[in-house]
């Protein structure tokens, strides 16, 4: 989505949807905000129903913009963090933002709460990654939560309070959003699997078409994401079945070939 300086604040329960009580993890989160712009209703309605899906159709508040008026990326930046200080100044340890594309898939209310309960163990904790393009992942003590390091895509994410505090009212100053915790060699994490994903709706970014296309190609972000994971969960396993392959090719041809 691309926003700019002018923004509304919808909550959930002013858009149609149905609402579950049970929060099953969720509660963890002091406030949740989903980024959208106000001419993309389309956008809403589907966001509403897939918070429905896990638990949060009245627990989430809208914040609609419109399209920045000559750098669509400053308006994402500018819009990500609104929420933020809309989620510090009402006094929340916990924000979570979303965009207005997303697509909840493998999620697990389970695994949901025994995340958030092993991040109230380590209050050390920086940002949790619901959804995202990592370049390393690690196992914890927890088999629900990866140590990661952040690539990009900034659908589903949230901070604590004090990481927040030192992003939130820094201005623009030409950092992409989709890049920003990149600088994070430490105290970032993602639930595991990542449970969301972007809904390949017609893009609003005039500013990379062939990125666009490009990814569309491959099957679009959910396809993508899911596959980044698993590389980099089982690099290891890869790289060992890659070697056993070309050791084993290697092994026939020789044998086939005459002496």
């Amino acid at each position: 989505m691309q926003a700019g300086h002018h923004h509304i604040i919808l909550p959930a329960d002013t858009v149609e949807g149905n609402v579950k009580k049970e929060v099953d993890g969720w509660d963890f989160f002091d406030r949740l905000y989903c980024l959208s712009l106000r001419e993309r209703e389309d956008r809403r309605k589907s966001a509403v129903q897939e918070f429905s899906k896990v638990g949060l159709a009245d627990k989430v508040e809208f914040v609609l913009g419109e399209h920045h008026p000559y750098d669509m990326e400053q308006g994402v930046y500018e819009s990500h963090m609104l929420c933020l200080r809309k989620g510090l100044e009402a006094g929340a340890r916990n924000i979570v933002v979303f965009e207005d594309d997303i697509e909840f898939d493998r999620f697990d209310p389970e695994r949901l709460r025994s995340c958030t309960e092993w991040l109230r163990q380590h209050p050390e904790w920086k940002v949790l990654l619901l959804g995202a393009l990592i370049c390393a992942s690690r196992k914890t003590t927890n088999p629900c939560v990866q140590k990661v390091r952040y690539q990009s895509l900034s659908h589903a994410y949230a901070l604590n309070r004090n990481y927040a505090e030192t992003l939130a009212y820094v201005p623009w100053q030409g950092i992409v959003n989709d890049t920003l915790f990149r600088p994070l060699a430490d105290d970032l994490y993602a639930i595991y699997p990542m449970c969301a994903f972007q809904k390949n709706f017609t893009s609003d970014n005039y500013k990379y078409p062939k990125l666009v296309l490009f990814r569309h190609l491959l099957g679009g972000l959910k396809r993508i994401q899911k596959a980044n994971e698993f590389y980099h969960r089982h690099k290891l396993g890869i790289y060992a079945a890659q070697v056993i392959a070309f050791l084993l090719l290697l092994f026939f041809f020789f044998r086939s070939s005459p002496p």
